[in-house]
Parts: C-alpha cells; sequence; structure tokens
C-alpha cells in the first residue's frame, strides 16, 4: 500500500473577509474530492483571508498511480484562475517503510 500527500499553499485573488475566502476554497476542496476521491481539507493559513492551505491525502496499491494522482490534483488547482499557487510540498511513502 502506498500513501501520498500533498500540501498546497494557495493565494487568493481579490478576497477581502474570511467569508469570500470560503467561498473559493470550498468549491475547489469539493471538486478535488469528487473528482479524485481522494481526502481533502483546509489545513492551514485558516485565519488569513488571502492565503489557503490545502491537505490532500491518497491511498493506492502503487506508488505510480499515486504519484499521478498527486500529479493531476496539482494540475487542477494550478489552473483555477481565482487563486495562484505559491508553492507545494509533498511526500510518499510505502506501509513497507519503517
Amino acid at each position: 500500500m502506498w500513501i501520498g500527500w500533498l500540501e498546497i499553499d494557495l493565494l487568493l485573488g481579490d478576497v477581502h473577509s474570511l467569508k469570500q475566502k470560503r467561498s473559493v476554497v470550498r468549491p475547489i476542496v469539493s471538486e478535488l474530492r469528487r473528482k479524485f476521491e481522494i481526502s481533502v481539507a483546509e489545513t492551514g493559513q485558516q485565519h488569513l483571508y488571502r492565503r489557503a492551505g490545502i491537505g490532500v491525502a491518497v491511498v493506492s496499491g502503487d506508488a505510480g498511480t499515486a504519484q499521478q494522482v498527486l500529479d493531476r490534483v496539482e494540475r487542477l488547482v494550478a489552473e483555477r484562475p481565482e487563486v495562484q499557487l505559491l508553492s507545494t510540498r509533498r511526500g510518499l511513502s510505502s506501509s513497507d517503510d519503517q
């Protein structure tokens, strides 16, 4: 079993309140969850209205598939016009790792 994770740091566009921030971040989180059937949550920068952190986790039978899903997630988020992808961090580990 392979577990992959991705941390996404975003700068939001024309957002002036936490309420507006949620209206931008929630659709992204929902789309990722629906499209890729993965675990997704807003995980960072929750007190700042122009920044957002999104965490993604995927479980797969092989490393290649996990990497492909993480690549597709990153690409989809980067293509969203209402956000700017500042950085990503990722990891991949096997259940055999100790």
